[in-house]
This record gives structure tokens, C-alpha cells and sequence, in this order.
């Protein structure tokens, strides 16, 4: 299939095949991907929790508005961002970049700076909508990479994050919860796959100026 084709067969699926599973080589596709999102200044104040556990997918039903997909699912993708953000982020992020490209510190000294400084005069809720716009784009690109795929998803927001934090131990690793993507294949009986598609016609949402 094409790309438009698609994103016309993916649908957020409603019921997952529990007896369908992703292969090894799929959810490396889904990891690689998420970590090629873009992400702003490249800084990737993202991380993935890929979850292949029945106990606690069906332990997390409870805290997803009883949404049964992270059950059923194959595997529950979920999108995370620091609890607290330092500028010590921007440090690995150069120290990365001198690694791979052998930048020389002259060069990258002044962004370097430039970013360091906008952390440090950011408080720690400013940084938290700044990086959970970044884990919308990873979703995004994940929803994308799925149906090309072929792999069916669901992307919620309906979920107690406090809970899935407690739950998955994020606060050891110094992370919170932010949305929820289970993965795998559509159920036969899933009553929302043949249903038509709605969107609006593309005229209205598109604006051309020339």
C-alpha cells in the first residue's frame, strides 16, 4: 500500500486479537522510529516503556477507563518525559554530538549556551508543556510508522498517569506518564474496522496561499 492508503486502513482499533502477537522485528521498527522522532533542538526529552506483560496490561485496565485494548494488546506503548529537567540534558546532548561528529567546542559552544541558559530560566512546569508537546509528536510519528506497518494501534489519552507511574516504577527513573499507544492486530469482530472513515473534505482543511 501507499502511504495514503495507509493511513486510510489505520482506524484507533477498539479490540485487539489476544491471540496475535507482534514479532521481535516489529517492535524494533517501532522502537527505532521513536527514536528518530524530531523532537525541538534535538534534545529528545522522550522516552518509550514497551510493556509485553499480560499481569500488568490487564492490572492497567483499571486505571484506563476500563479500556480493554491494553489487555488485549500485543504489546502497550507508553510515551514518558522527565519528572524534573536539568540543563544537565543539554550536556549529554553535546557531549553526543562532540562523539559522533567531532564538532569542535568553538561551534558548538554558542548554542550551547543559548540552550543551557533557556532551560535554567525555565521553571520545571514551563519545561513540562514544552516536553509533552514533544511526546505528541512521537505519538504522531509512532500512529504513522504503525500503519505502514500494518500494524493496528489505539492512541489514548484516557489514562490516570499517577497510577500507570506508580504501577510501572517511573518515579525511579524520574519519569512521568504522558499518553498510551497499545499495539498489535484488529479483532475480526471489531465492529469500528469496516465502519467508513470520517473526515472532513480536504478543501476546508487545507489553506493554500501562492
Amino acid at each position: 500500500m501507499d502511504i495514503i492508503d495507509s493511513l486510510q486502513w489505520r482506524y484507533a482499533t477498539k479490540k485487539f486479537d489476544v491471540n496475535k502477537q507482534l514479532s521481535a522485528t516489529q517492535i524494533k521498527t517501532l522502537k527505532e522510529a521513536f527514536n528518530l522522532t524530531a523532537t525541538s533542538y534535538g534534545l529528545q526529552p522522550i522516552k518509550l516503556v514497551v510493556i509485553q506483560n499480560k499481569e500488568i496490561q490487564k492490572e492497567l485496565v483499571k486505571h484506563s477507563w476500563n479500556q480493554q485494548q491494553i489487555a488485549q494488546a500485543s504489546h502497550v506503548l507508553v510515551i514518558c518525559i522527565p519528572d524534573k529537567y536539568t540543563s544537565e540534558e543539554v550536556e549529554n546532548y553535546f557531549s553526543l554530538v562532540k562523539k559522533l561528529r567531532n564538532t569542535a567546542d568553538a561551534i558548538l559552544k554558542p548554542f550551547k549556551n543559548f540552550l543551557t541558559e533557556e532551560i535554567k530560566n525555565k521553571s520545571q512546569e514551563e519545561l513540562f508543556v514544552s516536553n509533552k508537546n514533544q511526546a505528541y509528536l512521537a505519538l504522531g510519528n509512532l500512529l504513522t510508522v504503525c500503519a505502514l506497518e500494518k500494524i493496528d494501534s489505539c492512541p489514548m489519552e484516557g489514562f490516570i498517569p499517577q497510577k500507570y507511574d506508580e504501577i510501572l516504577n517511573l518515579k525511579n527513573h524520574n519519569l512521568k506518564s504522558i499518553l498510551v499507544l497499545p499495539v498489535g492486530y484488529r479483532a475480526e469482530d471489531d465492529y469500528m474496522k469496516d465502519l467508513t472513515k470520517i473526515r472532513k473534505n480536504i478543501e476546508e482543511v487545507i489553506i493554500e496561499i501562492s
